[in-house]
């Protein structure tokens, strides 16, 4: 874990992010992040990997719809299947 000094910025305080943890995360100079607390804790996250996992989310699903489509279930329904397996 990175240690770092809580420093002023103007009339804000500002946090120095090391390179280490900058190249780790991917962040990059003049990169915009969003900053929340949560139970007391800062969080920074970065908006671009936020928008990378929801593309990704999205792609996946589509991807899971379009596979579903390519198989046949014989005219079952989910709903048949269960119950045979219940059965079974």
């Amino acid at each position: 874990m990175t240690q770092v000094i809580v420093g002023k910025w103007g009339k804000n305080l500002a946090i120095r992010v090391p390179f280490d943890v900058a190249r780790a995360s991917g962040l990059s100079d003049g990169e915009q992040v969003e900053i929340e607390t949560q139970d007391g804790d800062i969080l920074i996250r970065r908006s671009a990997a936020h928008a990378q996992s929801r593309r990704d989310a999205e792609n996946a699903a589509a991807e899971i719809i379009a596979e579903s489509k390519a198989r046949s279930l014989g005219g079952l329904s989910i709903r048949d299947l269960l119950d045979e397996g219940r059965r079974g």
